[in-house]
């Protein structure tokens, strides 16, 4: 069965998760012909919903129909990062990047599911994942606004962008920018871990620092940037080329150390 199928897609995310089971078949497929027909949901200014669903399937390479059938509704129901689709290793609408390259974050709060000191560093880790492959640094503070502000949260946290439960929706981070901008939220719902169990903390972590960096979603499911979740063991993970093309199209490549090596040379005259 489908335990959380989302079809309504939000500016900034995804809608609440619908529970819905496949076995509605036909009923399913019957209601989201009489929504699709129902003048109150169609809207000038957003696409409708066929129109959502359509581009979600293009982008996750499945067959273009504008509706919920069986393949799309497995791809929705996988646990997956709250953060729209948009394409390959690009910027977020408007091309938001951060204008300096030393940044701040702050871890706000912790999970219970860990102890404090996994989760830094879990959150260590995860920025250095792109701080190895760019030209930016981070500091972490421990008080006042930091540029990253990084917390777990429950269900409607105030940002217009509600969590749903367990599974589903994982996680969420916005645009570089001020105020809210940069900010990265962990669904508190979740079992968060440093292992395979239950959703490994720096997996996520990392991947939605992408999108606070400025990043969207990859279609390459090996990217880190792909949208729904899948687990690698932490200590062998490497960061995939199209995340790294990705990260430097933005910012640039890491800068490196010009080092001058003195080599002494003793010269032998050779006797004649």
């Amino acid at each position: 069965s489908c335990r959380y199928c989302i079809v309504l897609l939000r500016s900034i995310g995804l809608l609440p998760s619908l529970r819905l089971s496949l076995y509605l078949g036909d009923l399913l497929d019957q209601r989201w012909e009489n929504y699709d027909k129902q003048s109150h949901f169609k809207n000038k200014n957003v696409n409708s919903l066929t129109e959502k669903l359509e581009e979600m399937q293009a982008f996750f390479g499945l067959k273009v129909t504008g509706k919920p059938d069986v393949d799309t509704l497995e791809v929705m129901k996988k646990p997956r990062c709250g953060v729209p689709d948009i394409g390959q290793y690009v910027l977020t609408d408007g091309n938001p990047k951060w204008e300096r390259k030393d940044l701040t974050y702050r871890i706000v709060n912790y999970t219970p599911d860990m102890n404090s000191a996994d989760v830094d560093k879990a959150i260590q880790k995860a920025f250095k994942v792109w701080s190895d492959v760019s030209p930016l640094t981070f500091k972490r503070i421990y008080d006042g606004n930091a540029d990253i502000m990084m917390s777990f949260e429950t269900g409607d946290h105030r940002d217009n962008s509600p969590f749903d439960g367990p599974d589903g929706l994982l996680a969420h981070a916005f645009q570089p920018g001020n105020g809210i901008g940069g900010d990265v939220h962990f669904d508190e719902a979740e079992s968060w871990t440093k292992g395979s169990n239950g959703y490994n903390l720096f997996l996520v972590a990392a991947h939605e620092l992408g999108h606070a960096l400025g990043l969207s979603h990859s279609t390459d499911p090996g990217a880190l940037m792909y949208p729904t979740y899948s687990y690698t063991e932490p200590n062998e993970f490497r960061l995939p080329q199209d995340d790294i093309n990705g990260i430097q199209t933005v910012y640039g490549t890491k800068n490196k150390h010009l080092v001058i090596c003195w080599v002494n040379f003793t010269f032998m005259q050779n006797a004649a």
